[in-house]
């Protein structure tokens, strides 16, 4: 079997930034255990896979070692290469996943804003996983909070975000897909990283799931519902967030890197 595969530099608005997905457009749903071997050979932090439904599209998301239940640089690389690649006709993309209804709108070329379920933060008061995220990290932290699948912790200021050397061992063992640390930040409104060893990524560049956690937080904080964000790495990922209550905005850029085929036989 041949496939075409794409891999998409999402959250960038030039090459060798953000953070890179591969995007395989499909005829018909192969077996999921060749989707994962796809996505392992990939070895990048997410392979989407979708399927033409009508009017709309099935999507999906694969780590090097699992699904995932919502991936927000893959879903902007899918919809890049539908619009510019595949260059279909729509001003707005409807995909169906496991995290529900997702749309995708392209506002001009290469800018795209998405619209996903908001992930409101609750706090943290179990006083081991404080402990064991205190020692995975080993500074100080401001806060605790867990969304629904990743904790994120405040930290005092941007530079102790930038310096972290995290144990991703430990981070590993955490009940969670990751961890998400933020802080203000005096380039933009808040700075942030995240670690997910859990799902076969130490460290992501550019997590648009976990801007659906971000924004909820620093919203209310900064007493405004657009908010500018850096995802700080050797990469770095840069993103426009709009905070509507149940749902979160996310606008960012997206470039195509390469084009190719696969050959599985």
């Amino acid at each position: 079997m041949q496939l075409d595969i794409y891999q998409v530099d999402a959250f960038a608005d030039k090459l060798f930034e953000g953070n890179p997905a591969a995007v395989c457009p499909l005829d018909f749903w192969p077996g999921d255990d060749l989707l994962q071997r796809i996505a392992l050979e990939n070895n990048l932090s997410e392979t989407a896979f979708f399927l033409k439904q009508d009017d709309e599209y099935h999507l999906r998301w694969f780590t090097p070692i699992v699904e995932v239940r919502l991936c927000g640089h893959a879903t902007l690389a899918t919809a890049h290469v539908l619009f510019n690649e595949l260059n279909i006709d729509a001003s707005t993309i409807y995909f169906n996943t496991l995290s529900g209804k997702l749309s995708v709108s392209k506002i001009e070329l290469g800018k795209y804003l998405m619209d996903f379920p908001a992930d409101h933060p609750t706090p943290v008061i179990d006083e081991s996983i404080h402990t064991s995220i205190h020692n995975a990290l080993n500074t100080d932290i401001k806060e605790y909070w867990k969304g629904m699948d990743d904790f994120l912790v405040v930290l005092e200021d941007e530079e102790e975000v930038k310096s972290l050397d995290p144990d991703f061992r430990m981070i590993s063992k955490l009940p969670s897909r990751g961890l998400i640390v933020t802080a203000r930040s005096s380039e933009v409104d808040f700075i942030s990283r995240g670690f997910f060893p859990q799902t076969g990524v130490d460290e992501d560049p550019a997590t648009g799931s976990a801007h659906t956690l971000l924004t909820p937080y620093w919203a209310p904080r900064l007493r405004t519902n657009r908010i500018k964000a850096i995802q700080w790495s050797q990469r770095k990922g840069y993103f426009e967030c709009i905070y509507k209550g149940n749902r979160t905005g996310l606008i960012g850029h997206a470039i195509t890197y390469l084009k190719g085929s696969i050959f599985t036989k």
